[in-house]
Formats: C-alpha cells, structure tokens, sequence
C-alpha cells in the first residue's frame, strides 16, 4: 500500500503507493482507474492546495502502468532549456515499455516560454509519452497545455480522514499519543497533510507526541507569511497582510523567522534569491541591536517585498 518503507521521512515512508492507500477525491480516483486498467493515460493537469496529493496521485499513476517515467520538479528546473534539452532527450530516445511518462511537478513555476515549448513536445511526442502536470494555480497554465490535458481538482480529504490516517501512521510507529494533542496538530496545519505528518514527526520525543503549542502557533504564522510572498502580487496588500499576520501572532522573538525565510528561498525568492540572501544576513545581524523587534522584522519584510514585487 505504501511507497517506500525504507525511507526515514513519514511522508515519504507512507506515501501511497496504489489507489487502495489514497484518500479522498473519489470521483477523481474513479476516472483514475479506468486509466490504469486500460493502460492507456491521457496528458493529466492536476491542481489544488499544497500538500493535498497531488503529486502523490501523479506518481501512483506513473508507477502503476507500463512505462518509464522521468520526474521534474518545475520549481527548481522552470526554464525553456530544461524542456527543450532534458524532457525532449528523454521523450526522443527509444524506451522498451509501453509509454514514457514525464511527472512535471509544480508546473505553475514554468516560465511561458517553458509551457510554449512544452506544448511542442505534447504535440510531437503523443503517440509514445504522456504528460502529467500538478501545480497549485492553474490559471497559470496556459490555456493551450490545459487544453491538451484531463484537468482534474484535487481537494484535501476531510479532518476526519486526516485524522484516520494520521492514527494508522502513529499507531504503526508504535507512537503514544493523545487525541487533543492530535487534533491540535491537525486544526494547526489543515489541509496541508504534508505539513502535519512533518509536523508530527517531529514532535516525537522517546516514543511519544508531545505537541508544543507554542512552536505549532509560530510554525503556523511563518507558514501564512511564506503564502503571502508567494501568491500576494500587490506590493501594497502584501505589506499590509503581513503587518497583520505578525502583529496578530504576538510572536517577540523572530529568529525562527529569519532562518525559516532562509530555507524557504526557492519557493519565494526565484530570480532574486542572491539578493534576499544579503538582506536576511543584514537583518538577522541588526536584530541583534534592534530596540523594536516587531518594527525591525517589517522593515525587513519591506526590502523582501521590494526585491519580489
């Protein structure tokens, strides 16, 4: 049922490795089999919120039918040579299954001429590779590749399945844990699954959940704040969300923040991540002398906006 039981990572290790070990989105899955069953998979576009399976589904399909499968995280690789050099090499060449599968994993990343070239190859290679794309916002898929696909919402299983699976992972860990403790956890990172088993695991100690609620309120604001740089286009409203978000968490102390914004550089900072590096070095030292910590994080924050927007 599940993906990989040697790997150390619980979103790994109990990630689903077949339809049987997914959760929710059942009208989604009932289409998804008839694919598998026939062995014949269409070019899919998969979108929904972060953490809800998509990327999971993707695999699943990939793995489950007669093919080779070359996996991309657009993220990291969005650029046109990536589809012109990596993805035509691996479509052109001869296989010795059935289909080629490219996994294109947060496509809504590639650049436009990235999708345009793309397009080319979902025409030119149909007969012998399939697509399968998952992003967050599908309004940034251009509308020739969404076209080309079966497009499918992805929505994030109930609390009450959430909290289903997390007790099976829990209790297969042979992890003691406490139901409020389990809801907190849950309430504190819905409808990101990812987030709440990373966040489970961690607050494993000696064999037992025990969930630091301040840590989940400040991990919960920092996740909120990553959002805002992410999908908040207008400079103004993006200062002034996350003026808010921080004078509402009532957190004094940011030093979680800078390194947090440090390690989450790629997801927010693409083409200007040289340039947020030096301000967050600059910043995090003057913390240090700042009499106002709230004031000194938003000034921050302003130079971040400044470099993105």
């Amino acid at each position: 049922m599940y993906g990989n039981q040697e790997h150390t990572l619980w979103v790994e290790k109990f990630r689903p490795g077949t339809l049987d070990g997914y959760v929710g989105n059942e009208a989604v899955i009932s289409k998804v089999q008839l694919y598998i069953k026939s062995g014949d998979v269409p070019h899919l576009l998969f979108y929904g919120q972060a953490g809800t399976g998509k990327t999971t589904l993707a695999k699943i399909i990939a793995n489950n039918v007669d093919a080779d499968i070359m996996y991309i995280n657009a993220s990291d690789e969005n650029n046109v040579d990536t589809v012109r050099t990596k993805v035509k090499n691996f479509a052109s060449t001869i296989g010795f299954k059935q289909w080629k599968i490219v996994i294109l994993d947060e496509a809504d990343y590639m650049t436009p001429n990235g999708q345009a070239a793309l397009r080319n190859l979902m025409e030119t290679f149909s007969k012998t590779t399939r697509f399968i794309l998952t992003c967050n916002y599908v309004e940034k898929i251009i509308d020739p590749i969404q076209s080309r696909c079966q497009v499918f919402g992805i929505t994030p299983p109930n609390k009450k399945e959430v909290a289903k699976r997390i007790v099976e992972i829990l209790k297969d860990e042979k992890v003691e844990f406490q139901m409020s403790d389990l809801a907190t956890l849950i309430n504190s990172g819905y409808p990101d699954i990812r987030r709440i088993l990373n966040s489970a695991q961690r607050q494993v100690i000696d064999g037992k959940l025990e969930i630091d609620k301040q840590s989940l309120v400040q991990a919960n604001y920092m996740t909120k704040l990553l959002d805002i740089l992410q999908n908040e286009n207008d400079k103004k409203s993006c200062f002034q969300n996350i003026r808010k978000l921080i004078n509402d968490s009532k957190v004094k102390d940011f030093t979680a923040l800078y390194k947090f914004l440090f390690d989450e550089i790629d997801n927010y900072g693409k083409g200007h991540i040289a340039s947020i590096i030096l301000v967050l070095a600059e910043s995090q030292y003057q913390d240090a002398f700042a009499v106002d910590k709230e004031i000194h994080i938003m000034a921050t924050m302003i130079k971040i906006i400044n470099e993105l927007k």
